[in-house]
């Protein structure tokens, strides 16, 4: 059975392209906080990615960062079999670092925020349709 959701599907995709009805800047999908926290063991993305499959635990999201030797064993060959990466995007390497580690930053998908929360300032809706951010 295949989840499909028509509008939530199509908002999140926006969403994650960047073109999403979002207020904060310079807002990033990260997709190896959302396969840790979502799919620690990687059993969905071995289900849909069965190249990987010989990849075991978290290290499935990261492929790229593995040994020659890890991949090897798993039958994984960069570029061949599964591709190298098209950009590795600096806001992964926390993720990247913990998930080599051998534990999930956030276990069960539940964590605490990373800062305190700063109240809104009352910017008004000005705020969101001007040229000038620094209100």
């Amino acid at each position: 059975k295949v989840d499909y959701d028509v509008c939530s599907n199509y908002g999140n995709w926006l969403y994650s392209a960047g073109v999403g009805n979002d207020p904060r800047e310079n807002r990033k999908f990260n997709m190896i906080k959302q396969g840790l926290d979502y799919d620690g063991n990687g059993d969905y993305v071995r289900l849909w990615v069965p190249e990987l499959q010989g990849i075991k635990g978290a290290d499935i999201h990261i492929p790229w960062t593995l040994s020659s030797a890890a991949l090897s064993q798993a039958g994984v060959t960069l570029g061949e079999t599964y591709s190298l990466p098209v950009v590795t995007a600096s806001e992964w390497s926390r993720h990247v670092s913990q998930s080599l580690q051998g534990r999930s930053p956030h276990p069960k998908g539940r964590r605490a925020p990373a800062h305190t929360p700063v109240p809104h300032r009352n910017r008004g809706i000005d705020f969101y349709f001007s040229h000038k951010k620094d209100v």
